[in-house]
């Protein structure tokens, strides 16, 4: 008898099967996220730094010596950033919080009024605020709400243990996935049916193009956008340097969104710390000089012509994954996405290739 007729490596016979591999997997994702964020950060940290190790691989360093190395590195620039950036970042956010008065102040004395003297409508008068008070009821909030947590964990030892438990779990997963990257991605090729290796091998080439764009280069931007445009405005001597910075580098994920917030909120803040137009001439021209370098040399050089996600696939993602599962979900999104996309690519071309989409 005939054997019946399949359609290429990834027959109808086979369909099944791979639907019931990804929804187990989804399933397990889902049923297991409570347990999951060690070994997501662990792996996040291998898959940074595996391509670090396979360079000082390929340069004649032992594989367990280049992970040594590699994670004193992270090490280092994790002090840094604990000892440096977090300290004057929490200044900056205690001096951001002392300025809402202020802009609530200019608000309702200045931008209101004008709103209505210039377009001619109705704008209601926003209530008067002892801000004195409520800022000191809400970081009165914010402690209690602080010591109850704190006793929680600590009152519970075993949440404590879990909780340290956890936290030290994570370079443990990320120096043995980081030692063993290579091998486990021969291994789960080798388990995956012989007819679909070649395609598997293809597709997860191209997917990891774009999990290195975003996981790779896109952080790698996002840093170095924050940073550059930290040290501008320091440079002009804008209050909340570091802060505005930093967020308009992290909200860079989604092109131009990190432009638009950061130029935004600097400007605001330098209006109202200077009162002329030479500062806010000054803060355009560092965010000038932040989009020219990303165009001219960040993306070239971190990111290249690989494969990006559109930014509306990116806001998606990132909100889809939180409300699914949490920060676990947020940390998953991107490269979940990226790998469901090469998958709809080389789906797409299959079907324009078939019977049904030529219609013979």
């Amino acid at each position: 008898m005939a054997e019946p007729v399949t359609a290429g490596p990834l027959g109808p016979r086979r369909w099944p099967w791979l639907l019931a591999v990804l929804v187990a997997l989804g399933l397990a994702f889902y049923l297991l996220q409570p347990i999951l964020l060690p070994f997501v950060l662990g792996a996040l940290i291998g898959y940074l730094g595996d391509p670090l190790v396979d360079m000082l691989e390929r340069r004649g360093m032992g594989r367990g010596l280049g992970v040594s190395v590699v994670f004193l590195i992270f090490t280092a620039l994790l002090a840094i950033a604990l000892l440096i950036a977090i300290p004057a970042l929490i200044h900056q956010i205690d001096a951001l919080v002392r300025k809402i008065p202020d802009i609530y102040r200019w608000i309702t004395d200045t931008l209101l009024p004008w709103l209505q003297a210039r377009f001619s409508v109705p704008v209601s008068a926003l209530p008067e605020i002892d801000w004195t008070s409520r800022l000191a009821e809400n970081w009165q909030s914010l402690g209690k709400a602080t010591a109850s947590t704190l006793r929680r964990i600590t009152g519970s030892g075993a949440g404590l243990l879990a909780g340290i438990f956890n936290l030290a779990l994570v370079p443990v997963v990320a120096f043995y996935l980081m030692r063993d990257w290579d091998i486990l991605m021969a291994k789960i090729l080798r388990m995956v049916p012989k007819a679909w290796q070649e395609n598997t091998a293809l597709m997860v080439g191209e997917a990891d193009e774009v999990l290195g764009a975003f996981i790779r280069g896109q952080l790698l931007v996002m840093l170095a956008l924050g940073v550059i445009y930290s040290i501008g405005l320091s440079v002009v001597g804008v209050q909340l340097a570091l802060v505005l910075g930093m967020v308009a580098g992290l909200a860079s994920i989604v092109p131009y969104l990190g432009f638009i917030v950061g130029i935004v909120s600097s400007l605001l803040v330098a209006w109202f710390q200077f009162h002329e137009v030479s500062a806010l001439l000054l803060v355009a021209l560092v965010f000038g000089i932040g989009q020219v370098l990303e165009s001219v040399v960040l993306t070239p050089i971190l990111v290249g012509d690989r494969i990006g996600l559109h930014p509306v696939a990116v806001i998606f993602a990132l909100m889809a994954g939180g409300q699914i599962a949490g920060f676990v979900g947020v940390l998953v999104a991107l490269p979940v996405s990226a790998v469901i996309m090469v998958f709809l690519r080389h789906a797409v071309a299959h079907y324009r290739a078939s019977d049904l989409y030529t219609g013979e």
